[in-house]
């Protein structure tokens, strides 16, 4: 038997033991509690989607932009999204429902669960690719309070547990009661067993994938059809659910994901997309991150269940954001008030809220998409998301975090260490360690190669083993070489994405449009002999042969700086311009300017505009620079623009690092737009 002392692990002590590898002796870790592959059901059949990913753990990063980030993640954001966890009770929660304290429940919203699971998830990735023996045992410490915080039946819950029926207005009388507004209870567990399954699989130990089975066979006992008839106010355990049918092979966890989908509408709140039936829906409305989620959970079931509807509504409602209601940067949810989507061509700039997690919704969703179909405009959304919205979510140092990410600020938008909701900071921590996995992708004789960035990648090719070595300075430089070792030699395609700013498309569709396309075109090259580049199917040149070791690709794109128009119908928009460079949105912001202005800028739409890369400048950045006039109002109230000054920009994931200050994405062509 054993015992664990009744403590709380401090957050000085979760640092020392995650930099030494070790945890201090008052912390008493279970350990050896390993799982044998015969202990779970056997899989069936399996089902998947057309296009299968590369697993982020068979990719190595070696690139100076993610790698670091990925590593910083495990170094700064893990140990402070913990030592947040303790200081802010979302940890002794978990404590006091499971006996080992006494207390009330000691932080704000009952989703407060989920920050933790989201953050053993992250853990869990970061331990595959970074080992670190003190983390792990830093997460069974936590995963046994989890345990001692599970109910007899296995329910988890601890705001109920801890404070009794009617404790939160969120909560209901009973269980259940609100599960389709806001008791998050649902959406809790889906973070669990996702994080538990990351778990397992970083490990090979059972101990959180059991409490996740638990709670799994409760909830399936209680919520279906002819049972309770109700859905999640905020969706997420249909991802879960579908993970854990995955690791477990228990038809009934898919069958229950796929039913808490068709038991939406109609009738219900467009708020959480419960307002029509899930086949019958074909644009965004509500909260963005719910949403997002949704239609991930609903590419999930859709491929394990082979249903078109599934397909064909998530279809045109991607066809409804990207063609009317997502932002340049990638970023989804035009308003606070329901942190999500506005009208058709609705986007503001200075009052934009693009939170975090829906920009990391965004990105399981489009890849998703592209897993279904193959199709490079896909993984065109997929990457200004990542570079732009999302990525501007995190500080360069590591522990700073936005939660809204606008377009345009008066100065008042600052980073934080934390927030009272703290569901994009604990997000970032398990979205970072997983960007290796979008990179690569396969099918029956095909590699896919959707992202570019320095690594070296196992890839499974039909039983087969190819490695793929990247080397680029992207997203920086545009030029590419990937070198082919196959086992042996192999004749299959190689599809190479060519994204859509390489393709004079600035996003799919008609939103945003560059101001002129560029003649520069791309260059192919195969072991030193130039190549067609006219074979391109669905965004991707296409290169078939029978490939031998040390086979190279060279792979060239042009990489100008480009201006861009949003469609007229975007009234905040008009006669203004934004700049982009390769894949990276640019901004202005106050420190680059004498005054500490940028809201006055006027840019020429004649203005000629070059790149520099600058290496001292916010870890190292590629800037612009060109010209700009500063607007003045005369007494008499009239506008007038001095003479044009330099414009510095810098890519707009790199903002309010410098501190709080007037920053732009969206320049004014002349004084009347302003």
């Amino acid at each position: 038997m054993i015992l664990l002392p009744n403590f709380m692990v401090g957050h000085s002590l979760i640092r020392t033991a995650m930099k030494n590898h070790s945890l201090p002796r008052i912390t008493l870790i279970i350990t050896g509690i390993i799982i044998c592959a015969g202990c779970l059901k056997e899989q069936p059949e399996e089902k998947k989607y057309p296009i299968q990913p590369v697993p982020f753990t068979s990719v190595k990063m070696t690139d100076d932009f993610w790698a670091p980030r990925i590593r910083k993640n495990h170094d700064v954001t893990i140990p402070i999204a913990f030592e947040q966890s303790e200081k802010t009770g979302r940890v002794k929660n978990f404590m006091i429902a499971g006996g080992l304290e006494e207390g009330e429940f000691c932080s704000i919203f009952p989703f407060d669960d989920s920050d933790v699971f989201k953050i053993i998830e992250g853990a869990s990735y970061s331990l595959q690719t970074n080992p670190d023996p003190g983390l792990e045992a830093y997460l069974d410490t936590l995963i046994y309070y989890i345990g001692l915080a599970q109910e007899e039946d296995g329910y988890i819950f601890t705001i109920r547990t801890i404070m009794g029926d009617d404790s939160h207005p969120w909560i209901g009388s009973k269980r259940w009661e609100k599960t389709h507004i806001l008791s998050h209870e649902l959406y809790n567990l889906g973070h669990m067993y996702e994080a538990a399954v990351a778990h397992y699989q970083a490990t090979g130990k059972r101990n959180f994938l059991d409490i996740a089975i638990k709670s799994a066979d409760l909830v399936d006992s209680e919520f279906g059809w002819g049972k309770i008839e109700n859905y999640p106010g905020h969706q997420e355990i249909e991802i879960g659910l579908v993970k854990l049918y995955r690791v477990t092979g228990e038809q009934r966890y898919l069958d229950l994901a796929k039913f808490f989908l068709d038991v939406r509408g109609p009738g219900g709140d467009r708020y959480n997309q419960a307002h029509r039936k899930v086949t019958e829906q074909d644009s965004a409305v509500g909260h963005a991150v719910r949403a997002a989620y949704m239609y991930s959970g609903i590419a999930d079931v859709a491929a394990l269940t082979n249903d078109q509807a599934y397909v064909d509504a998530i279809s045109r409602i991607w066809e409804d954001i990207v063609y009317r209601k997502i932002y340049v940067t990638g970023g989804i949810g035009a308003t606070g008030g329901n942190e999500g989507f506005a009208g058709p061509y609705v986007l503001p700039n200075r009052t934009a809220y693009c939170e975090t997690c829906a920009s990391i919704a965004n990105v399981f969703w489009n890849y998703r998409m592209f897993l279904h179909k193959g199709e490079v405009k896909y993984m065109d959304v997929l990457e200004q998301t990542l570079y732009n919205a999302l990525l501007s979510g995190l500080s360069l140092s590591g522990d700073r975090f936005f939660y809204p990410n606008r377009l345009e600020s008066a100065g008042r938008d600052e980073r934080q260490e934390w927030f009272g909701c703290a569901c994009c900071p604990s997000n970032i921590t398990r979205f970072i360690p997983s960007i290796p996995g979008y990179i690569y992708a396969t099918r029956e004789g095909r590699i896919y190669v959707n992202l570019y960035t320095d690594n070296t990648a196992t890839i499974d090719l039909d039983g087969k083993q190819v490695e793929l070595v990247q080397q680029t300075n992207y997203p920086w430089d545009g030029q590419v070489r990937v070198r082919i070792n196959p086992e042996n030699p192999e004749r299959f395609w190689l599809y190479l994405r060519i994204p859509g700013w390489a393709r004079n498309e600035a996003i799919p569709g008609d939103l945003y449009s560059f101001t002129e396309d560029n003649d520069q075109e791309v260059v192919l090259r195969v072991n030193g002999e130039e190549q067609t580049t006219k074979l391109i199917k669905a965004g991707y040149l296409l290169l078939n042969r029978k490939w031998k070791t040390g086979d190279e690709v060279e792979l060239i794109l042009p990489m100008p700086v480009r201006k861009i128009i949003a469609n007229e119908k975007v009234e905040e928009d008009r006669g203004k311009i934004a700049i982009q460079r390769g894949p990276l949105v640019y901004c202005a912001e106050w420190p680059d300017t004498d005054d500490g202005h940028v809201l006055d800028l006027v840019i020429d739409n004649e203005s000629q505009l070059e790149s520099h890369f600058n290496p001292e400048l916010l870890n190292g950045v590629m800037i612009i620079t060109g010209s700009a006039s500063k607007a003045m109002k005369t007494p008499e109230g009239k506008v007038v623009l001095q003479e044009p000054g330099e414009l510095v920009m810098i890519p707009y994931y790199a903002w309010a690092n410098r501190g709080a200050g007037e920053m732009v994405v969206w320049m004014p062509t002349s004084e009347d737009n302003l």
